[in-house]
């Protein structure tokens, strides 16, 4: 039977109901949601956040929502920037659980919005509306909390309302290229698509991740096992075609992310964020002679966020500083020639103290961005000031109980399994954290001591299979007694050899002999020490500097102090900084090239 003429009836009735004229069916389908993964289901994707993460319960619907910690001064804000039409109605709607949870918008170019609600112990629909200006093309939209006042959920979050015309999606992209291919990761590069806002990166035709550069490293494989790798370009109308494919075979692991350091290495500090008296080095800039480069700093959003952000230093305080390109072109070449560059976190104006599960799993997630974003090959811990300290009930180095030290732990083997063998874990905390702990560990059996005395050893103890490195900061340090049960101060060889000779030999715990740290191994330590007068207090002159070595590698030149063994393998120096010894015309990377060789 031929229906068209009751279609055509039917369509001539409802265009001359009053009314509906103006509501045309392609009004109607103009209207979308238009945030993306507002569900979470793809983790924190599409949405930049502080102190949040993803998880599985509680949700709304699907299998995750988000779950976000607001501290003292952060409120654990969660936005999103979406395209609209200028001149058109919106409606945003969050699903919120939890005690003051705010949803809002911002840049609509009329009359900023939000909506809060003071208590939701269950799932609670939060709606505001905002109409934007004639101008407007993009608006935020954004959840948070209220400072110290709890975590709070959220899930299902959506913007209804006219879809912008987001126009073509981007080319594909071209270029891409293998760079350093390790055992367990493979860093890509490919060139920059015009009008891309992000790239999608495949693994054997999976999609991993999406990044805003043009660069990464797909972490997490197998030794001895062959990739195939593809990237596609973003933007707001969709995603381009794939790139072409290009292969890599990772090689044989070779365990403990220690294999293809040389037999004595030097590290030391870039400053890579900052600028001081010393002038700003540019990473293409740093010598040969340098084998680990850590990356100075990478700093928290708040003391308790776990939100760890890298800024590199801005061209006002850095005027040779290099651009983003040629800082990751620097990188690459860097690891080309064998070294090994790490973003450091901390210092001393960065403390970072997890003391929630979330801050933890914040901390993994945004060391874990700067490490793919940049290509870099691991981690360096830098916690100073009150970053760590110990519970009055946490007396046992080898069960911490303490949740900054338990939480620390736990984030470091979370990132060590992430990125596999050949990830470098180093450390470097002061000796008030590490050797102090021969004498006080913690407020100590009655109270009334410094809880952050030996608060380092749990982590050092948890962590000694994966660490790469320990290199104490032997500087701005007062006295320390030794295994000799004399104290020593710096300014002098005697100070350098005491210090490395605890961790080489083991101490008992505030005086426990039941209770010994254990030694380390000597290729994990590096003596930590300032490059210059400049650097910091405790410097000693190169003729210390070889007296130290002597006496720990050979036994000879050790002065008052006797050691408890003979360590040629000792890894070698770390020092505070490479912009200081430039500073002071490369004297202590001379003094360590003419030792080593």
């Amino acid at each position: 039977m031929d229906r068209r003429p009751l279609v055509a009836l039917l369509t001539a009735a409802v265009l001359t109901v009053p009314g509906l004229t103006a509501l045309s069916s392609a009004a109607r389908a103009a209207d979308a949601d238009l945030i993306r993964n507002g569900g979470f289901e793809a983790g924190l994707d599409n949405w930049t956040c502080t102190a949040a993460t993803a998880v599985g319960s509680p949700v709304r619907s699907g299998s995750s929502a988000l779950r976000a910690t607001p501290a003292g001064s952060d409120n654990a804000r969660c936005a999103q920037t979406v395209t609209v039409r200028p001149d058109s109605q919106y409606t945003l709607t969050a699903h919120v659980q939890g005690s003051y949870v705010y949803a809002g918008a911002t840049g609509t170019g009329t009359t900023d919005v939000s909506t809060w609600t003071q208590s939701a112990p269950s799932w609670q629909p939060l709606t505001t509306t905002f109409r934007t200006g004639p101008a407007t093309t993009r608006v935020t939209v954004y959840t948070h909390g209220w400072y110290g006042t709890g975590a709070y959920h959220a899930d299902d979050i959506s913007l209804m309302g006219p879809s912008a015309d987001p126009g073509q999606p981007p080319a594909p992209p071209t270029g891409l290229a293998t760079g350093t291919v390790t055992s367990s990761s493979v860093a890509l590069t490919w060139s920059p698509v015009p009008g891309a806002t992000g790239y999608a990166v495949y693994r054997d035709g999976t999609r991993l991740r999406t990044v805003t550069g043009t660069s990464t490293t797909v972490t997490g494989l197998t030794p001895q096992t062959s990739y195939a790798f593809q990237v596609a370009a973003l933007n707001d109308a969709g995603e381009s075609a794939r790139s072409a494919t290009v292969t890599a075979t990772t090689p044989p692991g070779p365990g403990g992310g220690t294999g293809d350091l040389p037999p004595h290495a030097l590290v030391g500090y870039l400053h890579a964020s900052f600028a001081n008296g010393s002038g700003y080095t540019r990473l293409a800039d740093v010598p040969d002679s340098w084998d680990v480069i850590d990356l100075a700093f990478g700093e928290p959003t708040s003391v308790t966020s776990g939100d760890i952000r890298f800024n590199r230093c801005p061209a006002t305080e850095c005027p040779n500083v290099e651009s983003d390109a040629e800082f990751k072109s620097a990188i690459r070449a860097k690891q080309a020639a064998g070294k090994k560059v790490l973003i450091s976190i901390g210092g001393q104006n960065g403390q970072v103290r997890l003391t929630t599960t979330a801050a933890r799993d914040t901390f993994v997630a945004s060391v874990s961005k700067i490490i793919d974003e940049y290509g870099l090959d691991g981690l360096d811990i830098d916690f100073e000031g009150h970053s760590l300290s110990l519970d009055a009930t946490d007396t046992d180095f080898k069960n911490p109980k303490t949740p900054v030290i338990v939480n620390l732990i736990s984030a470091l083997k979370t990132l060590k399994a992430r990125y596999g063998d050949d990830f470098v874990l180093t450390m470097a905390p002061e000796t008030f954290f590490v050797q102090l702990g021969y004498q006080y560990y913690g407020t100590g059996q009655w109270g009334g001591q410094d809880p952050r005395a030996g608060a380092y050893l749990p982590v050092i103890h948890a962590m000694r299979d994966d660490l790469t490195l320990l290199h104490v900061q032997d500087y701005n340090s007062g006295p320390v007694m030794g295994l000799d049960n004399q104290y020593h101060s710096m300014g002098g060889a005697d100070f350098h050899i005491a210090m490395t000779d605890m961790l080489l030999t083991g101490f008992p715990v505030a005086g426990n002999a039941n209770n010994v740290f254990p030694p380390l191994r000597p290729d994990q330590i590096a003596i930590g020490m300032p490059a210059t007068t400049n650097a910091g207090n405790g410097h000693v002159p190169p003729s210390e500097v070889v007296k130290t070595l002597d006496c720990l590698t050979r036994k000879q030149n050790c002065g008052s102090y006797a050691t408890h063994g003979t360590w040629p393998s000792l890894r070698g120096l770390m020092t505070w900084s490479i912009n200081w010894d430039r500073f002071g015309g490369w004297e202590f990377q001379r003094t360590f090239d003419d030792y080593f060789g």
